[in-house]
């Protein structure tokens, strides 16, 4: 079972996608197997991280702007892809050290995440886009 969720984004943002994902599994009857995830893009990620405190995402994008800076920026006078803006270029290398897929298992139609756990877009462009993420259901 394979289904296409689209996310529209505005800026750099954590976007939670587990409700969607959570929905489409129980729309569809999933019960026990893998969830594969895949973003269609080289300049946002998917990430499981907390979802209780939303300090963490501010955090974690604090953490990856400080990472890899726009590349106007003094410290990136070295970055030569520089046509599509400043904040390309280090998008991909922020989607270059987080995930761009991910594998859930799934228990009982849920999937197993963890108490505080979520499934995340992470958005590192500035401007809006509309991003595309596969879901693969595979049953056991």
């Amino acid at each position: 079972m394979i289904h296409h969720l689209t996310v529209p984004t505005d800026g750099p943002a954590c976007h939670e996608i587990t409700g969607d994902l959570s929905a489409w599994l129980r729309d569809f009857g999933a019960v026990q197997g893998l969830l594969t995830l895949m973003i269609r893009h080289t300049s946002a990620s998917l990430l499981i991280q907390e979802n209780a405190d939303p300090e963490v995402q501010t955090d974690l994008l604090a953490w990856l702007d400080r990472l890899a800076p726009p590349s106007d920026h003094p410290s990136m006078g070295w970055i030569t892809h520089t046509y599509e803006g400043p904040d390309d270029m280090p998008a991909h290398l922020k989607a270059a050290v987080l995930p761009t897929s991910l594998q859930i298992p799934v228990e009982d139609g849920r999937m197993a995440l963890g108490r505080w756990q979520g499934v995340y877009l992470v958005e590192h462009r500035r401007a809006p886009h509309q991003r595309r993420v596969v879901a693969m259901f595979q049953p056991l």
